[in-house]
């Protein structure tokens, strides 16, 4: 039987635990889909997002941020209707707000990946030993810092802290889970 970290404790969180949560993402889509998905989170469990996960998707066009970007007022008015996602005004105007400006920054920086990576100088940040798991640290302070700057909304530093853990910018795994070591050999 794996030792997993004490959250996993549903199939739903069990599988997202396994094959996502701490693992680096460097593709610039999914980058966008945590970075929206951690705000939508807000006040909420992770796991109320993870059952919306494919009603997000499918109302948020696979979180592509061009055509997020260029969401109307119409199709906001279909977004706040949509009983699959979270019908909140300002996580919704947020998302179309961080498309324009994750736009914004892939075009500075070539990718969104590039723009990230740099705040951790491209390799994960290990959990040490002993340490109790924060809600934010001063990383993810600064990350949030300068997304602020840059024009994104639901981005304090818990919100990214939690998106650092998600997309394997820290490895917050515990220490006796099967994935703590997996991920920090590279698996």
């Amino acid at each position: 039987m794996l030792k997993r970290c004490g959250w996993a404790k549903t199939d739903l969180t069990i599988t997202y635990h396994d094959k996502e949560w701490g693992l680096p993402v460097h593709d610039d889509r999914k980058l966008f889909e945590f970075l929206i998905l951690e705000g939508a989170q807000a006040g909420l469990s992770w796991e109320t997002i993870l059952n919306k996960r494919d009603n997000y998707r499918a109302a948020f066009d696979q979180f592509n941020p061009a055509k997020i970007a260029r969401y109307s007022p119409q199709k906001i008015q279909l977004l706040l209707l949509n009983a699959g996602i979270i019908r909140n005004r300002l996580k919704i105007a947020a998302a179309i707000q961080n498309a324009k400006a994750f736009i914004a920054v892939q075009k500075e920086f070539s990718s969104f990946d590039a723009y990230l990576w740099r705040f951790v100088d491209g390799r994960a940040v290990k959990r040490k030993r002993g340490m109790p798991l924060p809600a934010q640290t001063p990383l993810s302070e600064a990350l949030s810092k300068d997304l602020l700057q840059r024009g994104f909304k639901f981005v304090g530093p818990t919100i990214c802290y939690a998106f650092m853990q998600a997309v394997g910018l820290v490895n917050d795994h515990d220490l006796s889970c099967f994935r703590y070591k997996e991920i920090r050999e590279g698996r």
